[in-house]
């Protein structure tokens, strides 16, 4: 029996999550995507762990997938709701659901209950493989298209509704 624990990243962290970020973030430096995660050096890990709220989910005491709750304003014009990034599960736990246990953990315990928001944001690009059709099938819906104009093509900014029953009285109030 393994073991998992979800918890917010530390400093100490840093290393290990550049590592687990890199390797996931192949296909994204491959498609020449002009991601910050997938070109991220440790003083951006440091960062993001000290400006934002940088999740992982440790398997039998090793890091095995991470995600990011935005603090900064990414998305605040088009959307209330809060955002999410730099998801990436180490390429060794790929495959055996460590990615879809953390996303369903951040969804409900600090989206829905921490946060207290009806429903929660990310983007990705059209042109990779299978990104928005994995983020479909867990209930992302397409919310709005842009294009940076860098050459990453259309971007679809996603939202997930996790409290159906909030979100309808918020879209009665709006």
């Amino acid at each position: 029996m393994m073991s998992e624990v979800y918890r917010l990243a530390q400093l100490e962290d840093a290393e290990r999550l550049l590592h687990v970020v890199y390797e996931a973030y192949v296909t994204i430096r491959e498609l020449d995507l002009h991601w910050p995660a997938a070109h991220a050096d440790l003083a951006l890990i440091q960062d993001n762990i000290i400006s934002n709220e940088c999740y992982v989910l440790d398997v039998d005491g090793e890091i095995a997938a991470t995600v990011t709750l935005s603090k900064g304003d990414e998305v605040k014009s088009i959307t209330p709701f809060p955002f999410i990034k730099w998801f990436a599960v180490d390429p060794a736990y790929q495959g055996v659901g460590i990615g879809n246990k953390l996303l369903s953990w951040l969804e409900q315990t600090i989206i829905k209950e921490k946060v207290g928001a009806a429903a929660v944001t990310l983007a990705t690009a059209e042109k990779h493989p299978w990104l928005l059709a994995m983020y479909e099938r867990r209930g992302y819906e397409r919310l709005h298209v842009f294009d940076f104009e860098n050459g990453d093509g259309p971007m679809h900014l996603l939202r997930k509704i996790v409290n159906p029953i909030q979100y309808e009285a918020q879209s009665v109030e709006m």
